[in-house]
């Protein structure tokens, strides 16, 4: 008997030992970004999977785009291999809720640098700096600057800051139409829904350079605006904010931002502006 009750006391200490590793023990944990149990098992990216030449899902799963090659590139020097990587979708409207929730350790997905979100948020960089322009119907004539789109249906994406750009400083009469993303807005803009679609330039080549797209659209070839990116994380975390802007400086040096750029926005006839200078956290 003496045995039996040893061996089934054994036995209760090794499922209670079980139970409470797969509870999570371990310094990474779901709530931030990570996973439980390993530390270093996985990194939660918030990325678009919506943008051409940026973030991109395609239908057999992958992710491509510049944000993508920067997301990875950083991950990597933070200890994670490519396998170790979980894209998650980030919506223009719900990326500080992502970031505050602990849903995400990192946003990288055209996430343009204002106060109003760093008051939610910390960011690392930036490491892209677009301009907002306009892109319009292949055949439009009649817009050709921004004052021109009063009285014209205007589409963006709901919680992005192009419109609101627009719609307060520049054309105050446009007729703003909010869609959820900018494939909706494409779509509203070919059927003749709205009159022109707007958000940074980089994102609209994207749109513009895809094989269905070719000959139907135009950029005005504007900056409305200056766009900084930068990568979205937890306020307060500034050791986390150090090491990302160093990772971004590295990329830049060994010349891996360049070949980014080169590979994901060059089809598209785009012409970036040099990297850059880091700006926050310092």
């Amino acid at each position: 008997m003496k045995l039996f009750k040893a061996g089934a006391a054994a036995a209760v200490a090794v499922v209670l030992s079980l139970t409470a590793t797969a509870c999570g023990g371990g310094s990474g944990s779901a709530g931030d970004g990570g996973t439980a149990g390993g530390g270093k098992d996985k990194i939660v990216i918030g990325i678009k999977f919506d943008q051409p030449g940026l973030g991109l899902k395609t239908p057999d799963g992958k992710f491509t785009g510049f944000d993508v090659d920067v997301a990875t590139y950083v991950a990597k020097e933070l200890g994670y291999q490519p396998d170790q990587i979980e894209f998650k979708q980030a919506v223009s409207a719900e990326r500080e809720n992502m970031i505050s929730n602990g849903d995400v350790k990192l946003v990288v997905a055209t996430y343009t640098i204002n106060d109003k979100r760093k008051a939610r948020v910390d960011f690392a960089g930036p490491y892209f700096l677009a301009h907002q322009d306009l892109l319009v119907r292949a055949d439009d004539t009649s817009i050709t600057k921004a004052e021109d789109l009063n009285k014209k249906k205007l589409c963006s994406v709901t919680g992005s800051t192009s419109a609101q750009n627009v719609k307060t400083k520049l054309a105050p009469e446009a007729d703003l139409q909010e869609y959820p993303g900018y494939s909706e807005c494409l779509t509203g803009l070919e059927n003749k829904a709205v009159d022109a679609l707007t958000t940074d330039g980089s994102i609209l080549a994207g749109y513009a350079a895809q094989e269905k797209n070719k000959g139907k659209f135009k950029l005005v070839g504007l900056k409305l605006s200056d766009e900084p990116y930068g990568i979205g994380l937890k306020k307060g975390d500034k050791e986390l904010q150090t090491k990302v802007n160093a990772a971004l400086k590295k990329m830049v040096e060994d010349g891996s931002w360049q070949k980014a750029v080169d590979a994901n926005l060059g089809p598209a006839g785009y012409k970036a502006e040099p990297a850059p200078q880091i700006t926050e956290g310092s």
